[in-house]
């Protein structure tokens, strides 16, 4: 059964490009690595909420777009090994991030629908 790795993140509107750079070179990486697919969605129609949302989730500034992103492996072993490996490419530290990496979150899923 696929599993799926989940991102939610803000960039810097002004970074979109550096961004969508960077998520291509990690793609690759990934593939490398295990994964099957890697997407990536820059925030068009993201809805303020009431009480939380991607902007509150992500302590998103007026100047940052929230970006979702999921990472699919055929299971839940490849991902960890995938982590491990990652963790472990000293190319990996090389990479300059875009945005705040501190206020990113994360998780891995089991997938329940796939319809």
């Amino acid at each position: 059964m696929p599993y799926i790795e989940g991102f939610v993140l803000a960039v810097p509107t002004a970074n979109k490009e550096a961004y969508r750079k960077l998520a291509q070179e990690a793609s690759a990486r990934f593939r490398q690595f295990g994964a099957t697919r890697l997407v990536e969605c820059w925030g068009d129609d993201v809805p303020k909420g009431v009480l939380t949302d991607f902007y509150e989730a992500t302590q998103a500034k007026d100047d940052e777009t929230p970006v979702f992103s999921w990472i699919e492996y055929p299971d839940k072993a490849t991902r960890d090994a995938a982590n491990r490996k990652m963790m472990d490419d000293p190319s990996m530290g090389d990479m300059k991030m875009p945005f705040d990496g501190k206020r990113m979150f994360w998780g891995g899923f089991e997938i329940i629908v796939n319809g």
